[in-house]
């Protein structure tokens, strides 16, 4: 096969690719009379699920506009400001869903794709390559949990739509720029939204402090900020309570939120109602592990 056959091929995939990317996103607007811009969005389920930011959507209706063409009422079904998303929901069955990747596989250098409508360029595609991944906090700081960061050049219109892989499957919702820098919310923050986890919906009855660890315990929890959450209070009858936990304990893991005192404080503000947390602690300075059944908040 020669070399011009395999340029031709790789150009034809690569075409195919784009083409099912930009059929999964849409042009979301607030509404006819909001006055404000709008963004882009993702076809998540078929169902009519949509996801996008939640600065792109600030009412409770929208718009949407599909490639080809339809434009379709929609209405808020969930929000979380923390991660800057928004969940909506169209009357519409059978629509071009995206395909969607996981997020934990990215690695900086990887390729990776946007579409969305930049200062109203609809369907716009461009490419570039992964910067960085995880919390770890860039400069100049970027105000999102967790994050993907990319070369890739956006503009206004592009919040709200995907940052995808090389075989178009979404890592990201493409939220803000920084420094040049496009940034994204994770595919798989984004799975945990969808599935219900939004903050303040759920409880374990406790309060706590942050405390710093003995250093040896520190070294072999590898604890990168080398702190923990001391219980100060369990509420009598609470879901912390009928797990067994006491005043005086130190919270040092949370599923799999470990390592840094801030990643296991996020993690306590998004539990979901009835879905168990395993705790990692120490109790008189010996491990143990516990779980625990959060409650939903009256």
């Amino acid at each position: 096969m020669s070399t011009s056959t395999i340029l031709k091929a790789l150009a034809h995939e690569a075409d195919a690719v784009v083409e099912r990317l930009r059929r999964s996103v849409v042009a979301v607007r607030p509404g006819p009379a909001s006055g404000e811009g709008g963004g882009s969005g993702i076809i998540w389920r078929d169902d009519g699920l949509v996801i996008t930011n939640s600065h792109v959507v600030r009412g409770e209706r929208a718009e949407i506009q599909t490639w080809d063409g339809r434009v379709l009422p929609a209405r808020l079904v969930a929000r979380d400001p923390e991660f800057d998303l928004a969940a909506l929901r169209v009357n519409a069955a059978g629509l071009p869903v995206a395909a969607i990747g996981d997020s934990r596989a990215v690695r900086p250098g990887h390729l990776v794709l946007a579409v969305g409508h930049p200062w109203g360029e609809r369907w716009s595609v461009t490419a570039g390559i992964v910067l960085g991944v995880g919390d770890a906090v860039p400069a100049p700081p970027v105000p999102l949990p967790e994050s993907i960061r990319a070369d890739l050049r956006l503009a206004p219109g592009n919040s709200g739509g995907p940052m995808a892989d090389a075989e178009g499957r979404v890592i990201g919702v493409n939220a803000m720029i920084a420094g040049r820098m496009a940034v994204a919310v994770p595919s798989n923050a984004v799975a945990r939204f969808v599935a219900g986890e939004v903050p303040g919906r759920a409880y374990l009855g406790i309060l706590g402090q942050p405390v710093p660890l003995p250093p040896a315990i520190a070294a072999a929890l590898r604890s990168e900020d080398g702190a923990g959450l001391l219980l100060t209070l369990v509420v009598d009858g609470s879901p912390a309570a009928r797990a067994g936990l006491l005043p005086g304990d130190v919270i040092v893991g949370l599923d799999d939120a470990r390592g840094r005192l801030d990643r296991i404080a996020a993690r306590l503000r998004r539990l979901r109602p009835g879905s168990t947390v395993r705790l990692e602690l120490l109790r008189g300075g010996v491990p143990r592990v516990v779980e625990a059944v959060p409650a939903a908040r009256s």
